[in-house]
């Protein structure tokens, strides 16, 4: 957060030049929760809140490819 109180927001240095990826950022004092949007929608995006322990189980699950889709 910053001095504001709002969220800095973040995007990965991988998205496309067409803003096609979320961006992050720490909700709650200290950081108990993360929030993720559609970086295209940008502050007209939906955030999608979840708790630090979510936040790590759903980036272990994306990082072994249990949340992909059929080939």
């Amino acid at each position: 957060m910053n001095v504001n109180g709002a969220p800095n927001w973040r995007r990965s240095t991988h998205c496309g030049a067409n803003g096609t990826c979320v961006e992050i950022a720490a909700l709650a004092s200290p950081g108990s929760l993360i929030g993720a949007r559609d970086a295209k929608r940008g502050e007209r995006s939906p955030v999608l809140t979840l708790t630090r322990a979510e936040w790590r189980t759903f980036l272990t699950q994306v990082k072994s490819g249990s949340l992909d889709g059929p080939a």
